[in-house]
């Protein structure tokens, strides 16, 4: 868990670059409470100069005088409300900016910890709840603080006998706010938390409706998710019942506290000490000291619930990056022709690190070589291609591209090297122009167009009403699975990068898409540095060499004929897999 203490500083850099309208806005907020304390006097002035002294003339001045200090204080709320809604909002957008950046440099042994809907949930309820906080709530506090303090002042100058009976009450009010405003703090984290929870919960059930619905899975889901919202109610019970004490306790306490102070006024009034108009005076001061204490202790509740929120966005702000770039990396030497060694490479995923993945793997790759990976599930092929990209960093051994340690390099430059084509296309929620050119965001219409040629997408896709302008629908839900692939393999051909990492990519094609993919698959792979996890035999034909992996160990290598001949394993995984 975060230290509560640093919610406060993170807080103020963002608000640090926008200082002057900070003070602007903390300068309204001065001249508006200074506007309202003023009028205590105007009160007294009223009573005493005019309607106690009967004179008239001087109770129209007065009046005047009072009217012109109300619209004063309300041309200060209304420059103090902008300026700190503004705030409020443009804090929001920094910390939402601040976060996704950190975010994308997360790599993915974070993301298998933690669900993409619980980061989902920071992103906008804790947020948001950061935004009404610093636009609204605080403001609040900060103008009720400066009247409460004013206020005191004003009461010390009138009656200082009566003031002191007040500042005797102050402990009483302010017991309730650090005491009850410490539980409300805690019990709003862990409020949020199973608020994230749901979000979670949402976000995949929603994502998956299709096997939610072939599996009949409606009734099951809705009860699971009323589960948790009931667990919401239960820990918002709880937030809500220590904020209701709060409020109450501070309204009786700050209540009785002016009602007897009132008394004793009256009976200084009776008695000659103090004249009517001051006792007005003292009053009005009170009932201003009371209401923003009692604003104060509204407020405090959502401040509090705001540190929770802010402690947890920090917790994402600052999780450790993993894998980084080097302080002094070295460069790749254009242009790169993609010669890829793995040197002794061990690697085991750190949630289950007592099962070794890959096992002192040691292979040459010359560029331009057409390499396929075989083997049964949980050999590592997929592992392997995370690594060479850096999602991971190995256990042991080591990686070279160029014969430069891949370690050593900086990570935008090597994962330029790498076009991947995964076995699952991945397919966002925009066009089909936008999609191909995620390859390479610089790139002409034309050069999207001609990438489609290349991978036999261009006919489909004139077939849709808007052409490349065609909306996809979230995750592709427009496309067959044939489609998707085809779109993947465009975006591939696009970025035109020395070192292809292709996951099966004609594995959702049916036999006429897959000769034409397989077409362009060759054009694409020509010149460049191909590793094919294979799973069909029209893939391993043509490849240069097939290296045959089992339990994270190279246990053979050759041709297909060589392995069928030497190896007991691939024997049958032709006959189970490639042959069928």
């Amino acid at each position: 868990m975060t230290n509560t203490t640093s919610v406060v500083p993170w807080l103020l850099s963002f608000l640090q670059p926008y200082r002057n309208r900070v003070l602007l806005a903390l300068l309204f907020l001065l001249i508006g409470s200074l506007s309202w304390l003023a009028l205590g006097q105007g009160v007294r002035l009223l009573v005493d100069d005019g309607f106690v002294a009967n004179n008239s003339a001087r109770l129209n001045q007065i009046t005047v005088g009072i009217l012109l200090l109300c619209l004063l204080a309300s041309v200060a709320v209304f420059c103090r409300f902008y300026l700190m809604t503004w705030l409020g909002e443009r804090v929001s957008a920094d910390i939402r900016n601040r976060v996704y950046q950190h975010m994308l440099k997360l790599s993915p042994q974070f993301y298998s910890q933690m669900r993409t809907g619980e980061v989902i949930s920071r992103f906008t309820a804790d947020t948001t709840l950061l935004q009404s906080v610093v636009g609204s709530s605080l403001s609040m506090a900060l103008r009720s603080g400066v009247t409460a303090i004013g206020g005191l002042v004003m009461m010390a100058l009138t009656s200082f006998k009566m003031t002191a009976l007040v500042l005797l009450a102050v402990p009483l009010v302010l017991l309730p706010i650090i005491v009850l405003g410490r539980k409300v703090r805690s019990l709003s984290r862990a409020s949020q938390d199973k608020l994230a929870d749901v979000g979670a919960y949402v976000d995949e059930s929603l994502h998956e409706i299709h096997t939610v619905q072939a599996y009949g899975h409606e009734t099951v889901d809705t009860a699971h998710f009323a589960s948790r919202i009931e667990q919401v109610m239960q820990a918002a019970k709880q937030r809500i019942v220590y904020r209701s004490l709060l409020i109450a306790a501070v309204m009786l306490l700050s209540i009785s506290a002016m009602v007897l102070i009132s008394w004793v006024g009256a009976q200084d009034v009776m008695a000659g000490n103090v004249s009517a108009g001051e006792l007005t005076a003292f009053m009005f001061y009170a009932v201003m000291v009371a209401g923003s204490a009692a604003t104060i202790s509204e407020v405090v509740g959502d401040i509090q619930r705001a540190a929770g929120a802010a402690e947890r966005l920090i917790e994402l702000a600052q999780a450790p990056v993993d894998i980084v770039s080097p302080d002094a990396a070295l460069s790749l030497q254009p242009p790169v022709t993609g010669a890829l060694r793995l040197q002794q490479l061990s690697f085991a995923y750190p949630q289950v690190a007592d099962k070794t993945v890959l096992q002192q793997l040691s292979i040459d790759i010359k560029p331009g070589e057409r390499i396929a990976l075989v083997g049964p599930s949980g050999a590592g092929k997929t592992t392997l291609f995370q690594l060479l990209q850096r999602f991971y960093q190995p256990t042991a051994g080591q990686i070279f591209l160029d014969d430069i340690d891949i370690s050593s390099v900086d990570l935008v430059q090597l994962r330029a090297q790498f076009a991947l084509v995964p076995q699952e296309s991945v397919i966002f929620a925009t066009s089909v122009l936008e999609n191909v050119r995620y390859g390479r965001p610089d790139a002409s219409e034309q050069d999207v167009v001609n990438a489609c040629i290349a991978a036999r997408a261009d006919e489909f896709i004139r077939d849709f009403s808007a052409g490349y302008a065609t909306e996809l629908g979230e995750r592709g839900v427009r496309l067959s699975g044939g489609q998707k692939q085809r779109i993947a393999i465009a975006r591939a051909i696009l970025a035109d990068r020395p070192v292809l990492l292709l996951d099966e990519a004609t594995s959702a094609l049916d036999a006429i898409s897959e000769q034409q993919v397989q077409q362009a698959l060759d054009y694409l792979m020509q010149g460049k540095t191909t590793l094919i996890i294979a799973h069909r035999l029209a893939t391993v034909l043509t490849a240069d060499r097939i290296l045959l992996l089992e339990q994270g160990k190279l246990v053979a290598s050759g041709s297909h004929q060589q392995l069928l001949q030497s190896s007991p394993l691939y024997q049958q995984l032709a006959k189970l897999q490639l042959l069928s």
